[in-house]
């Protein structure tokens, strides 16, 4: 059977009518269609690479896609052109003019406390009472060396007194002696020249004369010396009186400053001691101030306070009413990296102004006539060039190099960068540092 179906070779089979002879492509070599096959994936590879090439450098040619914010959690001013007020703002308090604080004098320990802080106070009114029994016998002894000084000047005066009577009672004594022997001689003379007496007599005579007349020279000498040796021996003991009545003195003020007073008219605002505390001299009691008469101590940035000057325009915000004022002392020192500035108050205080209250101060700097402005970015400084966003209209806005100038409190000049009529964010903006772009909705 299977041989009857083996198809001798070289032999043409049968042709049937109307039947095609189909014939296998497997059985035909075709190398040009693998070509095409070959080429053809060539082709689509070249050409996606290609197109990846493409696309790539397209899109590195992109902008990113601008970071989008909400127009309404943005603080956006308006440039402008016209006058700059410069204006430096500080925080401070309000503080008395008139302070007083009351040291103690001597040691001493607090026996009674007689008014407490917040009390109004005057010069005569007793705060506090202290105690030294030192002290106080001190005085005592003082006031009895006076006594003794005084009375050992008294016994003194009368025994020159009496010195000098004796004196003055010895020289008109020895005085009348003189006279007398003057006469005797001048009686003997004329006696002699009528040879009535003796020449013995006479020599006798004249020698007690002359006798008396040294002596009377003598007194008087001893009279004047006596008299003015009086005002400098009563000097000297009265200048030891004085001594001893000064330390007296003194004492008796150091036992009073015992009583501890305000000394001025105001209110008692501090009393930092209590009873049976002891004290040493020079210990602070009490602080009195006078609350009517008040000014404004304001710490201010040490690099904004560079151009405050004395004398210039300031106000004082209360939280209860604006007083005006002006500047009258800046401290030379800096302060955890603030200048105090003293600002005297012009105007009347209003209700419930107290000593150490807070406040805040604005100073006046200068004016600034026709220069390009905007509000000031929170991280804008004086002279510096920092990137800001300016608004465009197609909603974006763009980072723009802006070089600031001199800056106020909410203000600050432009000095390029921007033009009057730009739009610009004034928030902190760091949170977009890494972007250039950003849509606001």
């Amino acid at each position: 059977m299977q041989r009857s179906f083996e198809v001798i070779a070289g032999a043409q089979p049968a042709q049937t009518p109307g039947f095609t002879p189909v014939t296998s492509s497997m059985d035909v070599p075709r190398p040009d269609v693998a070509r095409r096959k070959k080429k053809r994936r060539l082709i689509i590879a070249a050409a996606s690479v290609l197109g990846l090439i493409v696309i790539t450098v397209v899109i590195s040619r992109l902008k990113p896609a601008a970071m989008s914010v909400d127009r309404a959690s943005v603080w956006i001013d308006t440039v402008k052109r016209g006058p700059m007020l410069r204006q430096v703002r500080g925080l401070g308090t309000l503080v008395p003019e008139d302070i007083r604080w009351i040291a103690a004098a001597k040691d001493g320990r607090v026996e009674k406390i007689v008014v407490r802080p917040g009390a109004h106070v005057e010069p005569d009114t007793l705060i506090v009472e202290l105690s030294s029994p030192d002290l106080q016998q001190a005085a005592r002894d003082a006031e009895l060396q006076e006594k003794g000084a005084d009375a050992e000047l008294t016994t003194l005066r009368a025994t020159l007194q009496r010195e000098l009577l004796n004196q003055e009672s010895t020289t008109a004594q020895v005085h009348s002696e003189y006279q007398q022997a003057k006469m005797e001689a001048e009686t003997n003379e004329n006696l002699k020249k009528s040879g009535l007496i003796a020449d013995l007599a006479y020599k006798t005579s004249i020698i007690k004369r002359d006798e008396l007349a040294n002596r009377d020279a003598i007194e008087d000498k001893r009279l004047a010396f006596a008299q003015d040796s009086i005002e400098p021996q009563l000097a000297a003991k009265q200048a030891a009186v004085e001594q001893f009545k000064a330390s007296a003195e003194m004492r008796v003020r150091e036992v009073e400053a015992l009583h501890v007073r305000a000394g001025m008219t105001g209110v008692l605002q501090q009393l930092p001691v209590e009873v049976g505390q002891r004290v040493i001299p020079g210990t602070n009691i009490a602080r009195v101030a006078d609350p009517t008469k008040l000014k404004a101590q304001i710490k201010i940035a040490e690099t904004q306070a560079k151009d405050i000057q004395i004398n210039q325009p300031a106000s004082i915000d209360t939280r209860n009413g604006i007083i005006p004022g002006h500047v009258i002392r800046v401290d030379p020192a800096v302060e955890q990296g603030t200048v105090t500035v003293d600002v005297a108050l012009d105007g009347p205080l209003p209700k419930g102004a107290r000593p150490d209250l807070s406040v805040d101060g604005t100073i006046e700097l200068e004016r600034l006539d026709n220069v390009l402005y905007v509000g000031r970015p929170a991280f804008a400084q004086d002279g510096a060039t920092v990137g800001v966003f300016k608004l465009t209209s197609s909603g974006e806005a763009i980072r723009t190099p802006v070089h600031f100038g001199r800056s106020s409190v909410n203000t600050i000049e432009i000095l390029s960068g921007l033009n009057a009529g730009d739009q610009v964010i004034l928030s902190d903006t760091s949170a977009y540092d890494s972007h250039d772009r950003i849509r606001l909705n």
